[in-house]
């Protein structure tokens, strides 16, 4: 690091001679490197796909399982409602003048 600081410090036979490498090289080296990171790379891409489709799979166990509950829940309770109601039908309701 200290380096880059001293190039850009005020030496500019320094600058003159970084960049100029960097003119040189560059065509030559970042080629060599993107070749040798492509492997790399698809590998981090494949594994961000497995997890992407693992992550949804989750979700949607996850979803069908809800919805499962929620239709049981509701079953259940829709029986219970409709027992109650007939309950409370049958029996006689007492009026607002008889509650004392």
């Amino acid at each position: 690091m200290a380096l880059l600081e001293d190039v850009f410090k005020g030496n500019a036979i320094t600058g003159v001679a970084v960049g100029a490498a960097a003119l040189f090289f560059g065509p030559t080296v970042l080629p060599t490197i993107g070749r040798a990171l492509r492997p790399v790379a698809k590998t981090v891409i494949k594994g961000g796909i497995m997890l992407y489709r693992e992550t949804v799979a989750g979700i949607g166990e996850l979803t069908t399982d809800l919805v499962a509950e929620a239709k049981s829940e509701l079953e259940h309770v829709g029986s219970a409602g409709r027992e109650a109601l007939g309950a409370r039908a049958s029996t006689p309701q007492q009026g607002s003048r008889e509650k004392h």
